[in-house]
């Protein structure tokens, strides 16, 4: 029998997905990864939409008394604070606005928790992730979109490399979000109903100027909105309270409205403009992670997908060096943003990504 270790968060997804492993005949080990202090931690509140409270710690062993698999709860917040939060801030302070999720999966799940198994003799771990992985002939593994299309979480997980993908397991890879609360529901567990998170969970409200300044001990200083030529407009309020096509909250007022088109960390300059100067169909990407292959040899057609809500759009796929990636857009798209994840698909695998860089 082999033994798998399921990461399980307190939510319905993660408690299916251990109900699932456990009638396929696995050895489960259900276990909980604590990233970091959550406000709930000293001060319960049904309001938290982190992740890692006592209220989901305490719903992840439920599930798992119910299920008869032990449950244990690993403290990664160190690895969480050096891996995940610090990259955080550091990307605001260059000017970018990262997607600390995907870091959080490339180096706490999919890294940490595979070590932690390691160390108990488990074969895999498990997460309660939309998405599936494909076996090929040579042995290779492919990430693939899972069946429920407007769950499939592969944008976040483009980062996997094959020793992870060769001992990971998604069991609702092939179910829709419903069928999955049907069986909670069924079930009678008490995640059936939760909410999803849907916030960064060390930030739930919102605020990560805030955080950053709390967790620095640091004020951002003032600096200048510019227009394209270079013109003054305004005064900004520090520069990671902004991010590329934003409106709102700018203070600026004129005749047409202004949208943030770039971010500069050496001048501590926001460059405003018309929404017209949002939209580009070139993009440069570092930090890159292919899949099916491990180096590109020529030109690839593709769909590109910008950020975790966008649509992916056709695109050719160049590799410009080991770790540079080159992509253009068959049509120009809006806001594409420094520090998020470009993610290449063909058809329903994963070609891979890398994160997005400025183009200046």
């Amino acid at each position: 029998m082999q033994k798998v270790l399921i990461a399980m968060s307190g939510g319905v997804d993660s408690s299916v997905a251990a109900h699932i492993l456990k009638q396929q005949n696995y050895d489960c080990i259900g276990a909980m990864m604590k990233l970091y202090a959550s406000d709930s931690d000293t001060a319960p509140s049904t309001n938290n939409r982190g992740c890692c409270s006592i209220e989901d710690a305490e719903d992840a062993r439920a599930v798992a008394t119910a299920l008869g698999i032990p449950f244990f709860v690993f403290n990664f917040t160190d690895s969480f604070d050096e891996q995940v939060t610090t990259r955080f801030i550091r990307a605001y302070a260059q000017g970018r606005t990262p997607n600390p999720c995907i870091d959080c999966n490339r180096y706490m799940k999919f890294e940490k928790l595979l070590q932690r198994a390691t160390e108990l003799e488990a074969s895999h771990i498990a997460t309660g992730h939309y998405a599936q992985v494909q076996e090929t002939q040579n042995g290779r593994h492919l990430l693939k979109r899972s069946a429920d299309a407007s769950k499939d979480q592969t944008y976040v997980l483009y980062a996997m490399t094959q020793p992870q993908l060769a001992r990971t397991l998604f069991p609702l890879g092939g179910l829709t979000k419903g069928e999955v609360r049907e069986i909670a529901a069924n079930l009678h567990f008490a995640t059936a109903t939760k909410r999803d998170s849907q916030d960064i969970c060390f930030a739930p409200d919102g605020d990560y100027a805030g955080f950053i300044a709390r967790h620095t001990g640091q004020t951002e200083p003032p600096g200048d909105f510019i227009s394209p030529s270079g013109q003054v407009l305004g005064r900004h309020n520090g520069i990671s309270r902004y991010t590329i096509g934003q409106r709102k909250g700018l203070g600026l007022y004129g005749p047409t409205p202004q949208f943030v088109s770039a971010i500069d960390p050496k001048t501590n300059t926001v460059t405003v403009g018309p929404s017209e100067d949002l939209f580009s169909d070139k993009i440069t990407a570092h930090d890159i992670n292919l899949i099916p292959i491990d180096k590109l040899d020529g030109p690839l057609n593709v769909q590109a997908k910008i950020r975790y809500s966008h649509h992916p759009t056709p695109a050719k796929l160049w590799q410009t060096g080991p770790d540079e990636l080159y992509i253009e857009l068959e049509t120009p798209q809006r806001a594409i943003t420094p520090g998020q994840a470009v993610v290449l698909y063909d058809g329903d695998i994963v070609v891979g990504g890398g994160t997005i860089v400025p183009a200046f």
